[in-house]
């Protein structure tokens, strides 16, 4: 689904689970009329609990609570979890469950991914934060670096839409109930420009990249990409390349310390090409990144759950915002600036260029891989997304397992 640009918004960075947890919880907590959630993760940690109870209160308000978690992402959540929730009202799906098979997960492929919150279509949230506590930095030093935005005004429409396009009530009388709970949903809030990007495998296979390549063709003064899976398609990694050659002040600033070491052996295949035309790389090095960012010149910037990665570029379901906003491009250049300055190592040529003769045919093969991996996704089966209600099996409580109830093919 295509979306259009909505004026008047407002719209507010939340940095790490610091920020966005106690915003996105009291959101909940205030709910009278409808939650919408989808998420990759959810941890039965202290933030998992909390966030329970946040819905587990919603709920008792009077709220229609629906909640959306990955299949592969949240395998785990237990019975006891889920059925504290629909004992509350809070219907819990799981996106393409998949059976184990030697005990490994199979559903590897067509994740959602996405990252969204939808309070009374009135304020929502959308970033590259689950909820789980390795996103608060007393985790330890695996706590990771994230971001996400609160937003209100008309664009929370495009969010709601995008959220409830995922679900499909059983019955018409649901779905209008859900409809019509849009209050102020076109109320201007502020002076953000904003635009709803998804990625899907329908319609929307590439928009967010696009979005991309047209914000780093058209910079002219600077461009910094915060992206914690770097392994972008050929012609992003051109783009990027051509910016740094007219003169665009480009900046990269990818996992030092990174949480799947494999991911970091594929970006530094990447270093060789951007370094050699004058792009700058530093790899943060305090705690896993895990952020999804980005900020060209002086108003442009995105931030969602899009990683750079054939993953998220050409398998799972993202969700991005563009946002066209000076002030809050200002605030997250200083941010990732300060980052760069004091928490990252920077990537000279001459370090990469060490054992590049044995390098070169890695390199070589990446590139190519690279180049065709949009044909190569196309070999993945692209079913529908098949939502599934979670019920506790109440007949066998005492197995501990989930009854699983077919609910949705969309």
């Amino acid at each position: 689904m295509k979306y259009d640009w909505r004026d008047g918004n407002q719209v507010d960075l939340l940095i790490n689970g610091e920020e966005f947890y106690p915003a996105v919880f009291e959101s909940i907590r205030n709910a009278r009329q409808e939650v919408l959630l989808e998420t990759f993760i959810i941890f039965e940690d202290k933030v998992g609990m909390e966030l329970q109870q946040a819905l587990i209160a919603a709920a008792r308000n009077g709220a229609s609570v629906e909640i959306t978690v990955d299949g592969y992402g949240t395998a785990d959540l237990s019975i006891e979890y889920v059925a504290a929730l629909t004992a509350a009202g809070v219907r819990v799906h799981m996106f393409d469950p998949g059976k184990r098979l030697l005990g490994m997960r199979t559903n590897l492929f067509r994740r959602l991914h996405r990252k969204i919150v939808v309070i009374d279509s009135e304020i929502a949230y959308i970033g590259g934060i689950n909820f789980g506590a390795d996103h608060l930095g007393d985790y330890g030093p695996m706590a990771k670096q994230d971001y996400a935005v609160r937003v209100r005004g008309p664009i929370v429409a495009d969010l709601h839409t995008a959220a409830e396009r995922l679900l499909e009530a059983r019955d018409d009388r649901e779905v209008a109930k859900r409809r019509v709970n849009q209050p102020g949903q076109h109320r201007h809030a502020g002076n953000s420009r904003l635009l709803m990007t998804i990625r899907d495998n329908g319609d929307d296979t590439n928009t967010i990249e696009q979005h991309y390549l047209d914000a780093i063709r058209k910079a002219q003064h600077r461009l910094i990409v915060a992206n914690a899976y770097f392994f972008p398609g050929y012609r992003l990694l051109r783009e990027l390349r051509n910016a740094a050659r007219r003169g665009v002040k480009v900046t990269l600033i990818l996992q030092g310390m990174p949480d799947m070491p494999l991911v970091r052996l594929c970006s530094r295949l990447t270093y060789n090409y951007l370094l050699r035309d004058g792009v700058t790389i530093y790899e943060y090095c305090q705690r896993p990144l895990h952020g999804k960012v980005a900020l060209a010149d002086h108003e442009w910037c995105t931030v969602g759950s899009s990683n750079l990665d054939p993953l998220s570029l050409s398998l799972n379901l993202e969700a991005n915002l563009i946002i066209r906003d000076p002030a809050l491009n200002r605030r997250l250049h200083e941010h990732l600036s300060e980052l760069a300055a004091s928490s990252c190592k920077s990537v000279p040529l001459k370090r990469v260029m060490r054992g590049y003769w044995w390098r070169a045919p890695l390199i070589f093969l990446c590139f190519h891989f690279l180049r065709h991996f949009p044909a190569i996704a196309g070999w993945f089966p692209a079913h529908s997304p098949r939502l599934k209600l979670l019920k506790p099996d109440v007949e066998a409580p005492q197995c501990g397992t989930l009854q699983v109830d077919q609910e949705k093919v969309s």
